[in-house]
This record gives structure tokens, C-alpha cells and sequence, in this order.
């Protein structure tokens, strides 16, 4: 597939970077997501709309950035996933970037959960799980 992006421009995507939110994203349009190919391991991808060639998110791996992350999601929600085991499934969430590194955060309360190229975002209940998380929090406790 073939994307024209306001911000990377024509960018050609393999099948398996194609993720379909069925119930889509809170508070976005449409269901049709594809990752972008990560720069290094550990780095901040992009998770851009297959329809909106303006619309793409800076996501991250918790569980590299955050080592004490954790998942707890309702029975319903893990139906919905079509997994019992979250840790084999594909977890990011979303980064809110601002000019100053000390003040970006993410959000590690809905969380985006990918199985087999289905994701949905679910709430997480786990102790800790901030919906503005600082990211670069040790160099902001350094500062």
C-alpha cells in the first residue's frame, strides 16, 4: 500500500505495518493505521492514518521506556484483543511532545494493544498507569 503524507510524504508500507482499529481511537477518525519504520530500536514510530494523509501519532514501546510498566485490562477487553497473554501482543502509547524535553509526556492509561494486525486502545487499571506520564523523567528529576 501506497500513502501520500502531509508530513513524510509518498511512503510505501508492507502488509504487516497495517494495523485495523475496528472501534478506532478515542477521539480520531477512521479505523486504517500503519507504522512507520523505526529509525532504532527503542525510538519514537509513528502510528499514521492510512485515510488522513495529515494524521499520524509519535508512539513508543512502554515497556522499553517505562521498565516497571504494567497492563491490566478487563476480561471483555482481553476478549476483544483475542489474547489471554497481553505480553505477546504489541503495546504503545501515545507521546505528547513539547518544545521543552522536560514537558513531554505519554500516556500510559490508554494504551494501544495490537494482536495479529488488529489494535484496539483500552483503558489501563494498573497502579501507576498516569495519563500524562513524564517521559524523559530522569532528566527531569536531574534539572
Amino acid at each position: 500500500m501506497i500513502i501520500e503524507s502531509v508530513r513524510f510524504g509518498t511512503v510505501e508500507l508492507a502488509e504487516e505495518a497495517l494495523v485495523d482499529f475496528p472501534l478506532g481511537l478515542i477521539g480520531l477518525p477512521g479505523s486504517g493505521y500503519a507504522f512507520l519504520e523505526a529509525e532504532g530500536e527503542g525510538s519514537i514510530r509513528w502510528l499514521h492514518s492510512t485515510e488522513d494523509p495529515a494524521l499520524a501519532l509519535p508512539v513508543i514501546d512502554p515497556r522499553g521506556a517505562f521498565p516497571g510498566f504494567e497492563l491490566a485490562v478487563g476480561e471483555e477487553e482481553r476478549e476483544r484483543i483475542g489474547t489471554e497473554d497481553l505480553d505477546q501482543a504489541q503495546v504503545y502509547v501515545t507521546v505528547r511532545a513539547s518544545p521543552n524535553p522536560a514537558q513531554t509526556t505519554v500516556n500510559l492509561r490508554a494504551p494501544l494493544v495490537i494482536w495479529q494486525g488488529r489494535g484496539h486502545q483500552v483503558i489501563n487499571t494498573a497502579p501507576g498507569a498516569d495519563l500524562r506520564a513524564p517521559l524523559f523523567a530522569e532528566q527531569t528529576s536531574e534539572a
